[in-house]
């Protein structure tokens, strides 16, 4: 097999979208669920007047924040890949032949024997020593790699998206029409959302679709309920 064949076949598989799936996923849920939630506990309060203002403040906050949050987040997780990195540099300097034993005994350990764990332990590491204690030691891979920008783009983005479909609802001209479209086009966005999801990750659509979708159904359900004891208290 050839090695364009070989790149080819690779490309099949999902782990190298790791790094955006879950900040994406993770955003248009939040966006249709919290934007969705919002407009349904003002519209349970009966405030008619304020569900548009609270949509789009709250699909330009929500945006921000999980931009922010992802970036953060994923943020940390390169320092301590790189905190890794550096820490094994180190060791690698001090104590050469210590890591090339540690090295063959992870290679032993995972079904080869001492003698060939030995030749490979030694032909990498006289090939890039480091790059193979980062992958076989440590588990760091370019593929699931860390990317904390394109994560909050892609959860900033996935967020609008997600929080604009309900948002479309809150357009109508009555609280009843608003919470009917409201929430008829959230569960809409949220089957749309779970396909996707599991399309894109290889899962199963059924499930996945409806774990979204129950989360999503929750969510508006207690704060609708919430909504509604603020307008039964006159808040």
């Amino acid at each position: 097999m050839s090695l364009a064949e070989v790149q080819k076949r690779n490309e099949n598989h999902r782990t190298h979208r790791a790094g955006w799936l879950r900040a994406a996923v993770l955003g248009v849920n939040d966006g249709l669920v919290s934007t969705a939630s919002l407009m349904i506990g003002v519209v349970s309060a009966g405030k008619n007047e304020f569900v548009v203002t609270a949509g789009l403040a709250g699909i330009a906050a929500g945006a921000m924040s999980m931009a922010v949050g992802e970036y953060v987040s994923v943020r940390s997780q390169n320092d301590i890949e790189e905190s890794d990195r550096k820490l094994e540099i180190e060791h690698l300097a001090l104590d050469p032949e210590g890591e090339l034993e540690e090295l063959t005994q992870i290679y032993q350990s995972r079904g080869i024997s001492r003698e060939l764990a030995e030749k490979v332990a030694n032909e990498l590491h006289a090939h890039d020593a480091l790059g193979a204690h980062l992958r076989d030691e440590l588990g760091q891979h370019d593929a699931t790699k860390a990317r904390p920008m394109q994560a909050a783009i892609a959860s900033a983005i996935s967020f609008t998206a997600g929080g604009f479909l309900p948002f479309i609802g809150a357009l109508a001209p009555t609280l009843g029409a608003k919470a009917i479209s409201i929430i008829a086009i959230t569960f809409v966005g949220l089957v749309i959302a779970g396909v996707i999801s599991a399309k894109t990750a290889g899962s199963s659509v059924i499930k996945t679709t409806a774990r979204i979708v129950f989360g999503g159904a929750l969510g508006m359900a207690i704060t609708a309920g919430v909504g509604q004891l603020a307008h039964i208290s006159g808040i």
